[in-house]
């Protein structure tokens, strides 16, 4: 790759390291860094979410996503995963 030393300006991940020096895709599913994968949510998640907000998002002096957390009946899910489904939707 005659540009690799424009890709090596940058910060990289081993993962990224080996592509550059083994071609790109060459690296087959399941290998290199471990990614942690996000379950999609399903449409009945995502109704139950949206139900929860509602319902909590009027209480005086609780924290919102602490109570649809307590309340999802998916167990699993993060903070963090709740408050960007949220954004997204």
């Amino acid at each position: 790759n005659k540009k690799a030393f424009v890709e090596l300006l940058f910060w990289k991940n081993p993962t990224a390291v080996c592509e550059m020096t083994k071609g790109y895709s060459s690296l087959q599913e399941g290998e290199g860094a471990p990614r942690s994968r996000v379950p999609p949510w399903t449409p009945q998640e995502e109704q139950e979410l949206r139900e929860l907000y509602w319902k909590y998002k009027e209480v005086e002096g609780e924290d919102v996503i602490a109570a649809i957390l307590a309340h999802l009946p998916t167990p699993g899910r993060t903070r963090r995963q709740v408050v960007k489904q949220l954004v997204r939707m």
